[in-house]
């Protein structure tokens, strides 16, 4: 397949996967373990098919996030409960978010299980080497209902295509926080408060970041947006992300590609539709 367009199909599906760091009954299955309700839900259910791992392997790993926060609250995960736990609680949560979303009629639907058996000969293309949260969720069991199938398939996809995403990032010279502003200045991910919020970085270290990448003509720091140069750097960006994360994509081709959007699109719609995302969130 063209690159291009199984990114474009990646980021089509990804909200099937992402409604997991939104949807309240995750963050109430993790919290009800005793881990901190909110971004410590977020780190432990993510993080847990790592195992217990330290503060700075999930910093590491997810990038974006003011290394700062990760050592404040990782930690107290696991003091408050076990990966494994918090990964079943994770996978609860899941389930009772696509049923209260999709309903259980829209669940039944015998494509749900095509679809996920479509993943899973996608993901065997994936080599885990260097990839380092895809290879962690790609020894964990799948799941055997089907929609939650599909979730891990999907959530397999987007951390293979993420852990991708930040060798670009690195290969272009970006920092966690650069790359944040730098997105953020494309007018297509999160507002900017919204970033600042959710990674924990301050007005000062925003502006900071701001005026490395516009001493690097990439950003127009006074109108919070990227230059020419800036543009064709993201662009760069997402196309290397693009084609590190082919493999999988290319397994099952044009058809199976249009198969996992006949089924999956109508579930994002469905989705979306049951305000699986706050508002204010992204731009």
């Amino acid at each position: 397949m063209d690159p291009h367009a199984s990114g474009r199909a990646a980021r089509q599906l990804e909200t099937l996967h992402a409604m997991c760091y939104f949807a309240p009954e995750v963050d109430a299955e993790l919290a009800g373990l005793g881990i901190r309700k909110g971004r410590g839900t977020y780190f432990a259910g993510r993080a847990a098919p790592m195992g217990q791992v330290g503060a700075g392997p999930v910093a590491a790993t997810f990038f974006v996030f003011n290394p700062a926060l990760v050592a404040k609250l990782v930690p107290a995960c696991w003091e408050a409960a076990s990966p494994e736990d918090a990964y079943a609680a994770r996978l609860r949560g899941v389930d009772a978010a696509y049923r209260r979303l999709l309903g259980d009629d829209a669940l039944a639907d015998p494509g749900i299980a095509e679809a996920a058996d479509l993943l899973r000969g996608a993901v065997e293309a994936c080599d885990p080497a260097g990839r380092a949260l895809y290879a962690a969720h790609a020894d964990l069991d799948w799941p055997e209902v089907p929609h939650l199938a599909l979730w891990h398939g999907l959530t397999l996809l987007r951390e293979y295509r993420g852990d991708g995403h930040v060798a670009a990032l690195l290969a272009a010279g970006l920092s966690g926080i650069e790359a944040l502003v730098s997105h953020t200045a494309t007018g297509t991910g999160f507002t900017v408060g919204a970033a600042q919020l959710t990674r924990a970085w301050s007005p000062g270290e925003w502006a900071a970041a701001s005026a490395s990448l516009a001493g690097r003509g990439l950003l127009d720091a006074e109108a919070g947006t990227l230059t020419a140069d800036g543009e064709a750097m993201r662009t760069s960006v997402e196309a290397a992300t693009d084609e590190l994360a082919a493999a999988p994509w290319d397994v099952i081709g044009e058809s199976g590609t249009q198969r996992l959007k006949e089924v999956g699109m109508p579930l994002v719609k469905g989705m979306l539709a049951g305000g699986v995302f706050p508002e204010d969130v992204f731009a």
